[in-house]
């Protein structure tokens, strides 16, 4: 599933369709992503409209349209990735013309001919639409963005204490605290910060919550100024070494060991990450 980068990625992808009218649009309205959206009325907001900004935050993201350039908003688009969604755009002209596909279940067609493609294969992904001027509450309703200042070291050691004995790599994988944390990110973290990723949550000192605080926001910092369309990480951060059969780690080139932990595959350094004693 797309972590909070490869959203903040998609997201910039569309940004060249901003300030561009769209003349139609083409949906799959029997698909589940538009479960609970008015297609009509979906229709009748955004065709003629202008796509005025964009906004991601964890795994969400939201699209303003409004009646010009200049003017305030009066519809807005959420769009969830799901699994395996993604955000294309198709150019006039491009050497290779695009033609809609079957999981091209959302297809808005700007003026001049570009066009802004939601592809879900596996339909997990999701529509939302909300056809007011304010940002509808599916939106204000999400949790802190985790560089915003109300992702705090106390509200994160009061987080930890309430999951006390669940191994730390579960807990970050937590969307009600860490949206946007998912499975590469969350190993990450750990890795930068020296935990085990079965290390129980509650265990950590006010120093080692402060220290895994900061390092949610470095990696998350990181992580969203690198992203590129091949994912190609540095090579010193555990990302780029964590699938690789005998990976090594970068810091110590220790060998990495790959285990399930929370439910979900999980990568490690035994050296640079030991075991916490019981």
């Amino acid at each position: 599933m797309p972590e909070l980068a490869e959203v903040e990625l998609a997201r910039r992808l569309w940004d060249v369709g901003r300030g561009g009218v769209i003349e139609s649009l083409s949906t799959s309205p029997k698909v589940r992503v538009f479960r609970g959206v008015d297609l009509r009325a979906f229709e009748r907001a955004l065709v003629g409209s202008v796509l005025l900004s964009s906004a991601a935050h964890g795994k969400q993201m939201l699209f303003r349209f409004g009646p010009a350039p200049d003017a305030p908003p009066h519809a807005h688009m959420g769009l969830h990735l799901g699994m395996q969604g993604d955000l294309l755009v198709a150019e006039p002209g491009a050497p290779e013309p695009w033609e809609r596909g079957k999981h091209d279940h959302l297809v808005l067609h700007q003026r001049g001919g570009r066009k802004l493609v939601f592809r879900d294969t596996r339909h997990f992904g999701r529509v939302l639409f909300h056809p007011g001027a304010e940002d509808p509450a599916w939106w204000r309703d999400l949790p802190p963005n985790l560089l915003s200042g109300e992702f705090t070291t106390k509200a994160l050691g009061a987080f930890l204490t309430r999951r006390k004995r669940a191994p730390l790599k579960a807990v970050l994988l937590m969307q009600e605290r860490f949206p946007g944390i998912g499975n590469w990110m969350a190993d990450e973290i750990l890795w930068r910060a020296g935990l085990h990723p079965e290390t129980p949550a509650g265990s950590l000192d006010p120093a080692e919550v402060a220290d895994l605080w900061r390092t949610v926001r470095r990696v998350t910092r990181d992580a969203v100024r690198v992203i590129s369309p091949d994912w190609k990480y540095p090579d010193s951060w555990l990302f780029p070494h964590r699938w690789e059969d005998g990976g090594k780690c970068p810091r110590c080139r220790g060998g990495l060991v790959r285990e399930t932990v929370g439910g979900r595959t999980t990568c490690w350094c035994p050296a640079c990450q030991p075991r916490r004693l019981s």
